[in-house]
């Protein structure tokens, strides 16, 4: 595993994004600064004890964005008024992802909507879950964050014009560094 290749080496700092490297950092070491940039709520998914004193080794951010998905819900209801179905693209090897599901679930039935769990791990399967909301006539889908989504972002924008499914997706800025 490559926290453990970090430790061996005895880096000054491990720093992670996501809900599954810092959870391989956590598990690694007590001793190495980790710091990360997640999701989730760092204290439910135990990264840290709290968030004024997060304990140990372990600090970061949270776009706390699971406490934000009901909002989003109503948003994309907003953007697509009148609408009934809505879906949500998720990683299931994330190991927190149900957390977020159940969240988003509950935000549908409080707004009366209809919400589908779209999975894909692999890029091959972008085009099954596009094909499902096609098929399902759903209104909207939002992309939750993580890497491989976050790395195919070219691929979903273009499934997304191509079968006209209104997508938000939050996508990192990358900066191009001078060789």
């Amino acid at each position: 595993m490559l926290a453990d290749d970090l430790v061996r080496r005895r880096v000054a700092v491990i720093a992670t994004f996501g809900t599954t490297a810092p959870l391989a950092a956590k598990a690694a070491t007590t001793t190495i600064p980790i710091v990360f940039s997640t999701a989730f709520d760092p204290v439910q998914i135990g990264l840290v004890a709290s968030l004024n004193r997060p304990g140990g080794n372990i600090t970061g951010i949270s776009s706390m964005a699971v406490e934000l998905s009901g909002r989003l819900l109503q948003l994309m209801h907003e953007l697509v008024p009148g609408a009934t179905r809505y879906a949500t693209l998720f990683n299931p090897t994330n190991p927190v992802i149900q957390i977020f599901i159940a969240e988003a679930q509950a935000a549908a039935r409080s707004l009366g909507l209809q919400h589908l769990v779209l999975n894909a791990s692999t890029e091959s399967d972008f085009e099954l879950a596009f094909a499902t909301l096609v098929e399902q006539q759903v209104a909207a889908l939002y992309v939750t964050s993580h890497p491989l989504f976050q790395n195919s972002h070219q691929q979903i924008v273009a499934l997304a014009a191509r079968h006209k499914v209104p997508t938000s997706m939050q996508t990192m800025k990358r900066s191009r560094r001078a060789a």
